[in-house]
Parts: C-alpha cells; sequence; structure tokens
C-alpha cells in the first residue's frame, strides 16, 4: 500500500506489515505518517473485521529510528493533540486500540521502545519465546511517550510496569507471557495470529465491535458505567436485523453465518 507499510484484505482480515526491514522497521516520521493513514482507511473499510499486525524482516520493530528523528522539528511540540487523544507518534500505538476492530500483533525477533508500545496497542499479541521487548526509553534519559503507559496498567500489575520501565531491561517473549504482556507463544506468531483474526472474522462483526468499545471503555470507567454500557449494547444487538435468524439457528444446533450482516 505504501513504502513503509503493506495492507491486503482477504476473507475479512486485514493483513497489515511493517515494511522496512533494512532497519528492522525503526520508526522515521514517513513511517508514523503511513501507520496513520492504514489506520484510517482500516477504519472506513466496512469488510474487515479482524486485523493483523506484524513486521517484516528480522523482528517486528525496534523502535525509533534516532538517526532520522532526532532533529526532527516534530520532536518540538508534542502536545498539540492531532489524532482525537493522542499526537502522531502516540497515535502509532494507541489508533490500533481505536479501531473498532480487533487486532493482533504478531511478534518476532525484537520490540523495542515504540515497537513495544506499538505492540501494546494490539488487543492481543502473540509472540515467539525467543522474541525480545523492552520498553527501553530510560536508556536515552526518556519516558515512553507512544502511549506505553496508558496501555501497560491496563495488562500487568503497577510495580511490574514500573520496573520494566525504570530498568529498561530486556525480556523474552516467555517471560513476557508470564507477566501478562503477551497474549499466547507461538513458532509462527504470524500464522498463529491469522487463525485467531479469521475465528474473530466468524463471528457476529457488529457484536465484536461492541465487545471492543466495552473492553476499551474500561480502562477508566466505573462498574455501573459498564454495567448501563453492557445493557446499551446488548439492546442494540438484540433490535438488529437478523438477531432473530441467529437465535432461530442457535436453537436448531447450526452456526450462524453472519456474512450478510450489517457491520456498521
Amino acid at each position: 500500500m505504501t513504502d513503509r507499510i503493506s495492507l491486503s484484505v482477504e476473507g475479512g482480515v486485514a493483513d497489515v506489515r511493517l515494511a522496512r526491514p533494512e532497519k528492522i522497521n525503526a520508526l522515521d516520521e514517513g513511517m508514523f505518517a503511513e501507520i496513520a493513514a492504514v489506520q484510517a482507511r482500516l477504519d472506513g473499510m466496512a469488510g474487515v473485521r479482524a486485523v493483523v499486525l506484524s513486521g517484516e524482516g528480522r523482528g517486528f520493530c525496534v523502535g525509533i529510528d534516532l538517526e532520522s528523528l532526532g532533529s526532527s522539528p516534530a520532536l518540538r511540540d508534542l502536545m498539540p493533540r492531532t489524532h482525537g487523544e493522542a499526537n502522531i507518534f502516540q497515535n502509532a500505538a494507541w489508533g490500533w486500540r481505536m479501531l473498532p476492530v480487533p487486532v493482533i500483533a504478531a511478534v518476532h525477533g525484537f520490540a523495542f521502545g515504540a515497537g513495544f508500545q506499538i505492540m501494546l496497542g494490539a488487543d492481543i499479541r502473540i509472540a515467539t519465546p525467543d522474541a525480545e521487548l523492552s520498553v527501553m526509553e530510560m536508556r536515552w534519559g526518556l519516558v515512553p511517550d507512544i502511549g506505553g503507559i496508558a496501555l501497560l496498567r491496563g495488562l500487568v500489575r503497577d510495580d511490574v510496569a514500573r520496573e520494566l520501565t525504570y530498568s529498561a531491561r530486556r525480556i523474552a517473549g516467555d517471560e513476557g507471557a508470564r507477566l501478562g504482556l503477551v497474549t499466547r507463544l507461538a513458532d509462527d506468531p504470524h500464522a498463529e495470529a491469522l487463525a485467531i483474526a479469521r475465528a474473530i472474522a466468524a463471528q457476529s462483526p457488529r457484536a465484536v465491535r461492541a465487545a471492543k468499545r466495552l473492553f476499551n471503555q474500561s480502562f477508566d470507567a466505573s462498574a455501573a458505567q459498564l454495567l448501563e454500557g453492557e445493557s446499551r449494547e446488548q439492546e442494540l444487538l438484540l433490535a438488529s436485523a437478523g438477531h432473530a435468524e441467529t437465535l432461530t439457528a442457535a436453537r436448531q444446533g447450526r452456526a450462524p453465518v453472519f456474512e450478510d450482516e450489517d457491520w456498521s
């Protein structure tokens, strides 16, 4: 699709790949812009039901291309909110969480710094046992600023997030799974992620999108807000066209088919 990102769609599954393998998918200014463009395109594609996000070459993403971005004027003022609640850099991670459909990250090789935070932006993360993961910003005298802290707090205990951030230590994929950063380990994370995405794509797209909205709300919502949100989403689903046929199929022991369902 672009110089630095590839995109293909088949059977409702979008396969997105960071495609700067000669730099192990290090992020320069153009790559941040292209990630935002791909996210915007996916947001407007009605037929997409799940997204797989991976990196070509030796690793998922080694983070910021310091040589390219070190003197960028864009780094002089990070405060403008250019993409909803986020700036252009934060959007590279937060934007995947804000997509209306589930995103599954397939991680191999390295996920460092900004790359690690992009991985955290996915709903589900599949990694090889020997993948190398690190928050890493502290090594450069910086804080994680690609949405990392906002995303970490929903995945691991507070003290674990602090230790990983303060120490900038590298951990392997299998330790990441034990800590809760990695959903599942696989020798071929891309194949595993595609299998999960296809399973999601076989479900009701309206219900999946509703569930993602509820999970996104759960970061800051009170129990009362979540309970009200569940009721609101369920009322809309029960009133949607085709739901009666879904219930009939379930009662008859048939698998419901959602191919023609309105997924807006």
